[in-house]
């Protein structure tokens, strides 16, 4: 199948549902994609600061771009001027470095916060002692020109439904307590991102808003090697 046919396929689940679809572009050529976007695809996800930027400079500039890799603090400064949303935000410290950079451009940047649900060392994120820590810290609450629009979370790379549910599960009950506890009055704070192509079913099952779908639109990713990546 084609990129817009798969596009199509995806969207028919996804929108009747009320799910945000980020197509992951990470590897991907500039013209697959323009396929995409041709397709009608406008939300596009990256892991890496460099390819982002490349892409970013020569792609329409109607793209919203997603940061939804690992990000470094000293790679903030060169996303701050035009990135949408980053949705892998787990720590103050980087917090604090996006709102800078963000006042820099003069904008405010949404956010996500990055939560550790897999049973994984190679997962980055905040457990919940950590979000709650962090929602309530007095520095945090002074970042003005940021904005938590929601939490983020990657299930374990297990065939295992049962686990990944429960993982999910419990990402969405965290979400609900946070948004009644911190955001209750703030609309913008709506954004479940949780699901990618081997998963996003059971996500959509379980309360998420936002999917983050890569071979399933692309096909299987071929592996570039990019110098000072993150």
């Amino acid at each position: 199948m084609s990129i817009a046919s798969n596009l199509e396929a995806l969207r028919l689940e996804t929108e009747a549902k009320g799910v945000q679809l980020v197509a992951v572009s990470k590897t991907k050529s500039n013209s697959e994609i323009m396929e995409a976007y041709e397709a009608g695809q406008r939300i596009f996800g990256e892991n890496h600061v460099q390819e982002l930027i490349e892409k970013a400079e020569l792609l329409p500039k109607d793209i919203q771009w997603h940061m939804i890799g690992h990000l470094q603090t000293n790679k903030v400064k060169y996303i701050a001027p035009f990135i949408s949303l980053i949705a892998s935000i787990d720590s103050l410290k980087l917090l604090k470095e996006v709102n800078k950079h963000a006042i820099k451009a003069n904008r405010n940047i949404d956010c996500l916060l990055q939560i550790y649900i897999a049973d994984e060392d190679t997962k980055f994120g905040l457990d919940h002692a950590e979000l709650i820590e962090l929602l309530r810290d007095e520095e945090f609450l002074e970042l003005k020109n940021i904005r938590i629009c929601g939490l983020m979370g990657i299930a374990s790379n297990t065939d295992n439904e049962k686990v990944i549910k429960a993982e999910f599960y419990e990402l969405k009950m965290l979400f609900d307590g946070v948004k009644a506890s911190f955001y209750r009055k703030d609309d913008y704070f709506n954004i479940l991102s949780m699901g990618m192509s081997s998963d996003y079913k059971l996500a959509i099952e379980e309360g998420s808003t936002m999917v983050r779908i890569g071979s399933t639109i692309f096909g299987k990713r071929v592996i570039k090697h990019y110098k000072n990546n993150d």
